[in-house]
Parts: C-alpha cells; sequence; structure tokens
C-alpha cells in the first residue's frame, strides 16, 4: 500500500508539471492560445462528440478565431471566421495545402487516391483527374444532356408515387450517383438493382457512422478504438464494401478496354495513363491510385448532391413561399412543356440564390476538410507551428455576421442585390476554396440547378399528413451534417 502511494504521488506530480511545462512551452513560442491540455489525451475532456462545430463557435468567443487544441498528442489549430478560413484556404493556400491527419479517412484511404493524398501524388493525380473530367465533358453540354436524362428517370418514379408521402433519400443518391457513374464507369445502375441499392446503403449509413459519436470518438483515439467494438467498426465494414464493389467495376473495365480506342470513360483513361507510365518507377498511376481516386469521385459525387437536394426540398416544404416564387420563375422563364437547361439559369436569379442559400445553411462539411502547416506560419500574431493539423471552420465562414445579414435563417435574398440579380459572396464555401476546392463543384451546381427546377416544374412539395413541421436541425452533426430522415409529398401540380 505504501508504494502503491508513492506511485500514485509520483504520478500526480509528473502530470501537474507536464501540464505546466507544456502551457510555458506554449506561450513562450507564441502558439495560439487554447485551453490547458491533459497528458496524453490532450483536450478531449473539454470536448463533447457531437456538434464539434458547435462547440468551436463557442471557444472562439473565448480565445479568439485562432486558437490551439489537442487532440490527444497531436497539436490541432482551430482557424474560425471567413477572414482567417480564407487566408488558409487561399491567401496562404500554398502553406497549408498538404492534409493533415484524419483517422478514419488515414485508415480507408491509405494516403492514396485524390482527397487525402499529398505532395506529388495529389498534383498528378489532381492535374489528371481535372482534365480528364474536363474531356468527358464536365461542365460540358454533353453532361448537361447526361443529367437530363436522369432527371427523366427521376420523374417516372415521382409520377409513379401518385403524390404519397416518401423519403426520398435512396431515390436521390440513385440518380446523383448513376451521373457520376456514368462518368466514372461509363454505366448508370437500374434503380431497383439490388446490389447496387446494398452499396448505396452502405455508403448511407457509412457517411452517417462516420459523423455519429462512435466515429468522432475513433478519430479522437484511434489507438484505444480499433480494438473496441461498436458502430464505428460497422463504418470500416461498409466502406470496404463500397470498395470492393468499385474494386469489382474497375476490373469489369479492365477486361474489355481497347487499348487502341478512345478511352470511354475515367477508368479506361486512368488505364491507359498507367499503361504510357509502366516504365516509369515513380509514376502515381497505380492501381491502387486507380480504386481509391475511383472511390473518392464516387461518394463525394453522390452523397454531397443528393443530401444537398433532399435538404434543399425539405427547406423548401417549411418556405411555400420561396417555393411559390420558383416555380413563377419556372413557369416565366421555362414553361411546362421543356426541359430546364444551363442557359436558363442566367434568367432565373431568384432560383439561383434560393439553391446557394440552401446550401449554405445546410453545411454540409462544417469543420472542413483538415490541412497541415508546411512550416511555421504567422497567422493573426501567432505562430502555428509545423506539422500541426489545420481545421479551417467552413461553417463558420458560410454563417458569418460580417457576410450575411441573417446568417441562421433561411433567406434567398442573402445572395440578391437591390436590384433583383444574383451576387456572389466570397464566404459562400460549401465546396472549399483555392487549390483543394472540391473538383466536382461545376458538375454538382448543374445537378442541383437541373434536378431541382425539373421537379419544380412539374410537382409542388407539400407536408406529409399528420406531418405539420420538419425539423431542419441535423439529425447527426459531426464531420458531416446529416439532415434528419424526413417523408413528404410530391404533389403533381
Amino acid at each position: 500500500m505504501e508504494v502503491l502511494g508513492t506511485t500514485t504521488l509520483f504520478l500526480v506530480v509528473f502530470l501537474v508539471l507536464f501540464v505546466a511545462w507544456r502551457k510555458v512551452e506554449a506561450k513562450r513560442r507564441n502558439w495560439p492560445p487554447g485551453p490547458t491540455p491533459l497528458p496524453l489525451i490532450g483536450n478531449l475532456l473539454q470536448l463533447k462528440p457531437t456538434n464539434i462545430a458547435e462547440q468551436f463557435k463557442k471557444m472562439s468567443k473565448k480565445y479568439g478565431s485562432v486558437f490551439m487544441l489537442y487532440f490527444g498528442l497531436d497539436p490541432v489549430v482551430i482557424v474560425y471566421g471567413y477572414d482567417v478560413v480564407k487566408k488558409v484556404l487561399v491567401d496562404s493556400g500554398d502553406e497549408f495545402l498538404n492534409r493533415g491527419s484524419f483517422p478514419t479517412s488515414d485508415k480507408t484511404n491509405k494516403g492514396l487516391g485524390i482527397i487525402m493524398s499529398n505532395n506529388e501524388r495529389w498534383v498528378q493525380l489532381r492535374r489528371f483527374s481535372l482534365m480528364t473530367l474536363r474531356n468527358f465533358g464536365m461542365g460540358k453540354k454533353s453532361i448537361e444532356e447526361r443529367i437530363q436524362e436522369e432527371a427523366e428517370h427521376l420523374m417516372k418514379e415521382l409520377r409513379d408515387k401518385r403524390g404519397q408521402a416518401f423519403n426520398p433519400q435512396h431515390l436521390f443518391n440513385c440518380v446523383t450517383s448513376n451521373v457520376i457513374s456514368y462518368i466514372l464507369l461509363g454505366k448508370r445502375f437500374d434503380y431497383h438493382d439490388e446490389e447496387y441499392l446494398q452499396i448505396l446503403k452502405q455508403l448511407i449509413d457509412g457517411v452517417r457512422l462516420e459523423s455519429s459519436v462512435s466515429g468522432q470518438l475513433y478519430n479522437f483515439f484511434p489507438w484505444i478504438m480499433d480494438y473496441l467494438p461498436g458502430p464505428h467498426q460497422t463504418f470500416f465494414k461498409n466502406i470496404y464494401g463500397v470498395q470492393a464493389f468499385i474494386a469489382r467495376k474497375v476490373e469489369e473495365n479492365e477486361k474489355i478496354l481497347d487499348h487502341t480506342d478512345v478511352p470511354q470513360n475515367f477508368v479506361d483513361a486512368f488505364l491507359l495513363k498507367m499503361e504510357q507510365e509502366k516504365n516509369n518507377p515513380t509514376t502515381e498511376f497505380t492501381k491502387e491510385n486507380l480504386m481509391m481516386t475511383i472511390y473518392d469521385l464516387f461518394i463525394a459525387g453522390t452523397e454531397t448532391s443528393s443530401t444537398t437536394m433532399r435538404y434543399f426540398f425539405m427547406t423548401l416544404v417549411e418556405h411555400p413561399d420561396v417555393q411559390a416564387k420558383i416555380q413563377d420563375e419556372i413557369d416565366r422563364v421555362i414553361g411546362r412543356e421543356r426541359m430546364p437547361t444551363m442557359k436558363d439559369r442566367l434568367e432565373m436569379p431568384f432560383t439561383d440564390a434560393a439553391i446557394h442559400e440552401g446550401q449554405r445553411l445546410l453545411d454540409f462539411i462544417p469543420l472542413g476538410l483538415i490541412r497541415m502547416a508546411k512550416r511555421d506560419v504567422e497567422m493573426e500574431g501567432f505562430i502555428i507551428p509545423k506539422g500541426a493539423t489545420i481545421y479551417p471552420i467552413l461553417s463558420s465562414a458560410l454563417h458569418d455576421p460580417k457576410q450575411y445579414a441573417n446568417p441562421y435563417q433561411f433567406n434567398p435574398e442573402h445572395f440578391l442585390d437591390k436590384d433583383g440579380r444574383f451576387k456572389k459572396n466570397g464566404a459562400d464555401m460549401p465546396f472549399s476554396a483555392g487549390k483543394r476546392n472540391c473538383l466536382g463543384e461545376g458538375l454538382a451546381r448543374m445537378e442541383l440547378f437541373i434536378f431541382i427546377t425539373t421537379v419544380l416544374q412539374s410537382f409542388s412539395l407539400k407536408h406529409a399528413p399528420g406531418v405539420p413541421k420538419i425539423d431542419l436541425t441535423p439529425d447527426v452533426s459531426g464531420f458531416l451534417n446529416i439532415p434528419r430522415q424526413v417523408p413528404f409529398c410530391f404533389s403533381p401540380r
């Protein structure tokens, strides 16, 4: 007992001295301020693994727009507010170009692909992806026609519902996934294909689980959570299932690839590039990077647009006045007979503004995708240390009161000038900003405009019977904001 007491006393003294030393060291080096960390666990006791963006908002009021936390032993710098987020992503973007460590992605992506890779690998894969996507019509007429074709399939499904209430999540995932699948794999899937539906379910569940309490805890304590059961293990199972599906589809393309023909899709183009680079020992065009790049683009091209569309329609149910204005604009510019086109958007400023406002309020990726400081960088009078993980809080830009008159209210007027014309706002960052912004932004904006206007051209959105109000607050708020699963009605106009 005496030995135990001595050991305990020694440990307490050691921990107190360790905390005091770390606090003095941070002050000496002029690191950003923040709450005092504890040994081993850092500031994790001061953070709840739910709605972390809201907790960062409260901390910013105490510590300022740049402050430091410790996730375990790792220093993490939070930048909060449009001005400093812009500095990290745009003004000083080269200093923060690399991704930091994000344990769930570290395990599933292994530094491969386009979203979580760094240095020369990222440069080569992004340059190739941008060029290839443009060659296949990203932002051009060919992809617009493909989206219009998918919109026709969507309309058939909605007509078959005959105005009955349902939750459109799975349908919308099928719609947006088919657009990106056509670009990547050269094919679309039937909305009732059982294997395809199972993969989309794994994707949806995986995204949700990553933002759950268990998923957040994994990103705080990966070295512990790896050995514990729980929903986070289901997350990895789901993601590996999606990756296996992608691998099978890539192999199917590889078997029928004609090396003498023009590539028909993204996979073909990548395989041909691999052939060209086969004698280059340092090439990044490998089968592993192909699989992960397709996986990255498949997930990003499916979930972001489908969730945004579902949330936007839920919002219109709660704002029938906005819905009516959009439909008036559709009737005046497009009419009821022909399919909407991207040219129409120039003459539909209110619709364009409402869609931008819906994306802003959804705030789909509130924490932003992490960055890492390449060297010691001065910001707001403090030194961000080399190697520190940076969280550019996109939510703080999208809700910055200096940029938006009513940042927490749905108001399309945020994107209209005094003459009713659409106006841009630099703080509008749902796709991030700078050199590492989402490379599918053009595709996503095209999908949202065409799908939304096509639906509202023929349907009005209404509450489900017996449901007087839809709760628009997130069901899950972590790495992503996931809207609630709500049925509503698509009633023929």
